[in-house]
């Protein structure tokens, strides 16, 4: 178990608590029944999750969820009153407004009424019972080589030039970003949490570690996370020369630093925050009229440009996936075109030529009757 604190003492004093609370439920003192009041199991499972070994936005995520989507239709009732009839009707009521809604909601009433089975206040979990949440069907949507290269003249042409506008000079680093974006299918936060130790310059292509992620919790400092999104997510990943140019640059602004040094950091030389990326990149575009680009579509862009060289298992491997499914569902941009061998091969069809005439075919076409 772990414990954080301002202080070490403040560090010991909330490990002890955790310890006895875990040892309080592990000794059954904790007591939920059927006629217990869904309030209740609430307070308990946001004790027991935080116990858990989750990462913090993952925990505040489920909190946020509970509070505002699940709490509310269940507050007054008890864990008998929750049936599967209720819970199938509350789903679609939030599916109704998003499918994205329903299945946070579903997740963390699953969650919280599983602790309630495992505690034995009630005989099933309802949420088991209820209907399949069925995702809307989406294509991804990777940007074209001449959109890109529009994103780059738009970041590299903010507040630069004759006009004079109020606020300190762009500082260039929203640039070299993109690139590396563009270059190692990297997610943002990871992009941000890029050290100097993780870059390496003298191979031959240039490569970068992926082995961390920037994380923001509600009301804490920015801090960088020693392990990305997935454990499959720690790998070295080759970079085009693009890409390593950039890393060039940015590595020369920090000359000097230890090597634990963030590549991207704020003017007080704090780690920079993925939502304070994402919207100064949504303000640069919205001025020059480019809309609907966020950091992810530039991850997408690289699954496709890859699938469409190298397979998508290539693809999926360099984006950390585990699955070609997951690749392909998400990342890559269904391909409309069909072979193009197939019309040498129809060619065996033209009006006046022989079966023996067949294009890269040995006799001819099975006859019909």
């Amino acid at each position: 178990m772990q414990a954080s604190g301002e202080t070490p003492k403040q560090a010991e004093i909330a490990l002890k608590a955790k310890l006895a609370r875990r040892i309080r439920r592990s000794s059954g003192s904790v007591e939920l029944t059927a006629d217990s009041a869904f309030t209740r199991l609430v307070e308990v499972w946001l004790e027991d999750i935080e116990l858990d070994d989750l990462a913090p936005s993952t925990r505040e995520l489920y909190e946020r969820d509970m509070r505002t989507l699940v709490l509310p239709a269940f507050r007054d009732m008890t864990l008998r009153e929750i049936s599967i009839m209720k819970v199938d009707r509350f789903l679609k009521e939030q599916q109704k407004q998003s499918y994205a809604r329903a299945k946070h909601a579903k997740v963390v009433l699953n969650l919280a009424l599983g602790l309630a089975l495992r505690y034995e206040a009630i005989d099933r979990n309802p949420v088991a019972g209820t209907k399949r949440l069925r995702r809307p069907k989406t294509e991804a949507k990777a940007l074209a080589h001449a959109q890109v290269d529009a994103i780059r003249a738009a970041v590299r042409a903010w507040r630069r030039g004759d006009q004079k506008v109020p606020g300190p000079p762009p500082d260039g680093q929203l640039e070299v970003i993109i690139e590396v974006m563009l270059g190692s299918s990297l997610r943002i936060g990871e992009v941000l949490a890029l050290r100097r130790c993780d870059v390496d310059l003298t191979t031959n292509p240039a490569t970068v570690r992926n082995s961390g992620t920037i994380i923001s919790p509600k009301g804490k400092p920015t801090y960088r996370q020693p392990r990305p999104k997935t454990s499959t997510s720690v790998r070295r990943i080759a970079v085009p020369t693009y890409t390593a140019e950039a890393l060039r640059r940015q590595l020369m602004s920090s000359a000097g630093e230890p090597p634990e040094t963030l590549l991207f950091r704020s003017r007080n030389k704090t780690p920079l925050t993925t939502n304070n990326v994402r919207r100064r990149l949504r303000d640069i575009l919205k001025e020059v009229g480019i809309t609907g680009v966020t950091p992810h579509s530039f991850r997408r862009t690289v699954a496709t440009t890859v699938d469409r060289a190298g397979g998508t298992a290539m693809a999926a491997q360099l984006l950390g996936h585990t699955s070609t499914e997951i690749t392909k569902r998400h990342y890559i941009e269904p391909d409309e075109n069909v072979d193009v061998r197939t019309a040498e091969i129809l060619e065996s069809l033209a009006p006046g030529k022989s079966p023996g005439q067949a294009a890269g075919h040995e006799g001819g076409l099975a006859g019909t009757e």
